[in-house]
């Protein structure tokens, strides 16, 4: 096995009441190995109001760590994991109990925590975990509505300093995006091959003049991945609330402002000169991906970045593709390092 590993070592670091919010369990817990796993719905307001008529009210997937239900005096660090495109919460878990990995790490040694996993999928797939009009305002959905839930309903350590972010892919993305804005929510970060990276550099001309041919939304949901994939970044990037059905501009379109323009400005690698400061506060930061995933080239980039403006980093290139150790780099390498970089109470 060859495995490419470049590290840059980060600095160590060693009851709430939610009023007027409701729950609403979807499962009953079930244990695994001494972890249980809930699912309840919570309120969302960061996402009422937007234009695509995605559900404000969404579940989240809440594993409790094996003392959670025998030490009740105990809080708990919490690490919120973001889900990929075309997939949920649901799908990532499926995906993590294929090592059973939250149970492993713990029986493995890393501390104990929680782990929340939101749903972020929307009309087109996947929000973007971005703040727009069209899908909603999803940075604030993760880093206050569902952190606030969570504070107010489960023991947690309800600070900055006992608080993660990781994800994988679209997740990763919007771990970096979430990262670079809520440094103040967030005390660690780990994008999990992470996507939308680079700048755009164009659509498809033909996929473009294919993609204007539909006038109803719900004619698009049995088209491929990437051209739902280009909804899905038109309406988190280039959203515009005067043009329905779809409410976003295509590449290509006669708008205010140019959308190629837009896209390229919510790109972590075109974000990360203003955002320095904010990624430079983290107690610890991490990327990993796999020699053979196609999105390596841009994780390079970033590794880049963050090495030339000194902020400290790991970076890991593993063997393998885009999907096929998610859930053993969870269990061997993302826990663990929350593990190390979250102060437990």
């Amino acid at each position: 096995m060859t495995i490419t590993i470049s590290t840059i070592t980060r600095k160590a670091v060693g009851a709430m009441t939610a009023a007027g919010v409701a729950i609403a369990a979807m499962a009953s817990p079930v244990a695994a190995q001494g972890v249980s796993v809930e699912q309840v719905l919570i309120p969302g307001p960061s996402l009422e109001g937007n234009l695509e008529g995605n559900d404000a009210t969404r579940d989240i997937i809440v594993y409790l760590p094996p003392s959670y239900a025998t030490d009740e005096d105990r809080r708990y660090p919490v690490v919120y994991a973001l889900h990929g495109y075309s997939a949920n919460n649901e799908a990532f878990r499926a995906d993590l109990a294929r090592t059973d990995a939250v149970a492993s790490a713990f029986a493995g040694g890393a501390q104990e925590m929680i782990v929340v996993m939101p749903d972020a999928q929307t009309l087109h797939n996947g929000s973007m975990y971005t703040a727009s009009v069209t899908v909603g305002d999803w940075e604030s959905y993760i880093a206050e509505d569902v952190v606030s839930y969570v504070d107010a309903n489960y023991r947690t350590v309800a600070t900055r300093d006992a608080r993660g972010l990781a994800g994988h892919s679209m997740g990763g993305y919007g771990t970096l995006r979430i990262g670079m804005k809520r440094p103040d929510v967030f005390a660690a970060l780990y994008a999990m091959s992470p996507c939308c990276l680079e700048p755009s550099r164009g659509v498809d001309p033909a996929m473009l003049e294919k993609l204007r041919g539909y006038d109803d939304p719900a004619d698009t949901l049995e088209l491929g991945f990437f051209e739902r994939a280009t909804l899905a970044s038109a309406a988190a990037w280039s959203p515009n609330p005067e043009n329905p059905p779809f409410y976003f501009d295509l590449p290509g379109d006669d708008a205010v402002t140019d959308p190629v323009a837009r896209w390229t400005a919510n790109a972590p690698l075109a974000m990360a000169d203003q955002y320095r400061a904010a990624l430079d506060s983290y107690e610890a930061i991490a990327i990993d991906i796999g020699d053979e995933d196609w999105l390596l080239p841009g994780a390079k980039k970033m590794n880049e970045w963050l090495t030339l403006n000194g902020i400290e980093h790991d970076f890991e290139i593993y063997e393998g593709d885009h999907v096929n150790r998610v859930s053993e780099q969870f269990r061997d390498k993302v826990l663990p390092f929350f593990s190390q970089a979250l102060t437990a109470e």
